[in-house]
């Protein structure tokens, strides 16, 4: 099994949130939250700071912790073609300059600001439900129920 420690941001102003367009070296592109693995040895508070700043060229702050998801990617359908688990923490941040961007010389195409009722027409990663729900609900635990994958949302 593969693993992999990430650290997601989700920013949501004014009815909007902020999206990137994940565009793989194979398969179909997909929108996702900003952020990503988290280096050995960083921290995931930082690491989602800069997350942001590389594939949207936006600054941003975190403002709170939102919780922490774990799901396992059966094998089927994982990338790699190996099961692999994925551990998320999703931060609420708030974005301080910057205009979103293409990623330089990265997998992300464009950075938008989407409308919360249009995210579910949208070919996404289920990481997008995650983290929306958990700026919605703001759970004590810190926990959301697992999102189920189909259609338009993707592992």
């Amino acid at each position: 099994m593969s693993f992999r420690l990430a650290a997601y941001a989700v920013c949501v102003e004014d009815g909007r949130v902020l999206l990137a367009r994940h565009v793989p070296p194979e398969g179909e592109s997909n929108w996702t939250l900003p952020g990503g693995r988290v280096e050995h040895g960083e921290d995931p508070f930082d690491a989602v700071i800069r997350e942001v700043a590389e594939e949207t060229g936006c600054d941003a702050v975190v403002e709170r912790l939102l919780g922490v998801d774990s799901r396992v990617i059966p094998a089927a359908v994982a990338r790699a073609g190996v099961e692999h688990q994925n551990v998320g923490v999703f931060y609420r941040v708030r974005i301080t300059g910057g205009q979103p961007r293409p990623e330089p010389n990265g997998e992300i195409a464009e950075s938008v600001w989407a409308p919360i009722p249009d995210v579910a027409r949208l070919r996404r990663s289920s990481l997008v439900d995650v983290g929306l729900d958990l700026a919605r609900t703001l759970p004590a635990t810190g926990h959301v129920a697992p999102v189920p994958v189909g259609g338009l949302i993707q592992h």
